[in-house]
């Protein structure tokens, strides 16, 4: 199969197929889809399309999202993950705003360098918004080709990542590339999706050597598995019936920028400093909570203290502390953990 064919199949199939009702599909610009993808990187499409709505209501314009305050980005992505996308995201509105006019900027060179967009995001921003014929790579598109080129290897190894971009550019139609685009990650999201792909509704299984070989299970190779380390780490619920003690995380590292509970080390560092509080209550040890990231659990052992009323003297940095009203909730982003033991404290 010629290079123009099987480019031309797959937009044949968008037509028919392919997503066109999604809401970043609707009065397409590079802010829009910009958007969009970074949200649907690590979450599926169902789960962002609220977040994607509510997100663009409160910032239609990018001029709008540079000028909002980082905890007012940070609270409408509560519950998305993955937070350094909500805070480059923020960087970069920024920059635009400063360094571009407000205008997102349509060289490829150009919006790769800005804060959390890789060649491919700012290849799906600038052919989905623009067409401009610039290639892809995502994980749907990585598996898509991994499959039909039986490409070896685990892709994020360096040369197997390489080979990958190869054939993406070279499969990349200069025409027509927002359809040829959209298509592949719709491809790979629905019939060449990770288990049980539809191969038989493919446009392109008659040449895919994955299919023709019984591979596909096996393509494309997984990453070496690898034991995930355990952290623990101890958390302080301090709070009456109405507000709740929290503090706001520094910008780098876990949960950056987002409000947690006091954190502590060790039981003894907890217990050393309550004893310099002037506070009474109980001591309540509660189970156990394990909490995943991408390359390792934590282990949260949470204890909570009940005031009678909030105390002054309960101030573990008084420029990131904050009495959270649980009956009237800011606008302060969330970290995962920090809702999950709200939760339990408001039953």
């Amino acid at each position: 199969m010629s290079l123009p064919s099987f480019s031309q199949r797959i937009v044949d199939w968008y037509h028919i197929h392919g997503r066109k009702t999604l809401p970043w599909q609707q009065d397409k610009t590079p802010y829009r889809v910009w958007v969009s993808e970074i949200m649907l990187q690590q979450t599926q499409v169902a789960t962002v399309i609220p977040y994607y709505q509510r997100f663009m209501d409160k910032f239609p314009t990018i001029t709008d999202l540079a000028n909002a305050p980082q905890d007012e980005v940070l609270h409408l992505w509560t519950g998305l993950g993955y937070y350094a996308r909500a805070r480059n995201l923020h960087k970069t509105a920024q920059i635009v705003r400063d360094q571009y006019q407000g205008e997102f900027p349509t060289d490829i060179e150009q919006v790769v360098a800005l804060p959390g967009i890789g060649p491919s995001t700012a290849g799906a921003v600038l052919s989905l918004s623009l067409n401009q014929p610039h290639a892809i790579l995502d994980g749907n598109v990585k598996r898509v080709l991994a499959r039909h080129f039986a490409i070896e290897g685990w892709y994020g190894v360096s040369k197997v990542e390489k080979e990958l971009w190869r054939v993406s550019r070279e499969l990349t139609p200069t025409t027509d590339t927002r359809f040829y685009n959209q298509a592949m990650m719709d491809l790979g999201a629905s019939h060449c999706s990770r288990s049980k792909p539809n191969c038989e509704a493919c446009p392109v299984n008659s040449t895919c050597i994955a299919f023709s070989d019984g591979r596909t299970s096996e393509l494309p190779h997984s990453k070496p598995k690898k034991t995930t380390p355990v952290k623990t780490t101890n958390m302080l619920i301090i709070h009456t019936t109405e507000e709740a003690h929290l503090i706001q995380r520094p910008p780098q590292g876990i949960w950056g920028g987002l409000y947690c509970f006091p954190e502590f080390n060790s039981r003894e560092s907890l217990d050393a400093w309550l004893e310099q509080q002037s506070f009474g209550g109980v001591l309540k040890k509660l189970p156990q909570i394990r909490h995943t990231f991408s390359h390792y659990h934590l282990d949260i052992t949470p204890y909570h203290l009940l005031l009678v009323q909030p105390s002054d003297n309960v101030v573990m940095d008084a420029n990131s502390s904050l009495w959270y009203n649980l009956v009237n909730p800011p606008e302060v982003g969330l970290a995962a953990i920090t809702q999950t033991l709200l939760q339990q404290i408001s039953k």
